[in-house]
């Protein structure tokens, strides 16, 4: 796997998550053809090159908890991002999946 292709790859399509809606690290592997590389989809967007371009924060675990150490403020700062955006979550750390989740590749 060619790590600038498959970054470029994962922030391509972060970049097509709707506001007001979030994908999970898997859903979003899925979407590029990489299913089992979920984790390294974490990892390209640890890396992002583009705060505030590419919309991370709208990039949860598969039970909808957002990132203990997201990489640009926290997770305070992630759940005001979604918040803003209308995200609605289930409780203090988990976003309600069923309500928010951006439908592709479903």
């Amino acid at each position: 796997m060619e790590r600038d292709g498959f970054f470029a790859r994962v922030y391509e399509t972060v970049e097509q998550i709707p506001v007001g809606f979030v994908a999970t690290y898997g859903q979003i592997a899925r979407l590029i053809g990489e299913p089992r590389r979920a984790r390294y989809v974490g990892y390209a967007l640890h890396s992002n090159p583009r705060p505030g371009e590419i919309p991370c924060h709208r990039v949860v675990f598969a039970d909808g908890r957002i990132c203990e150490g997201f990489a640009f403020g926290g997770p305070e700062v992630q759940r005001a991002l979604l918040e803003d955006e209308g995200v609605v979550f289930r409780d203090e750390t988990h976003v309600d999946l069923k309500a928010c989740r951006w439908p592709a590749g479903l």
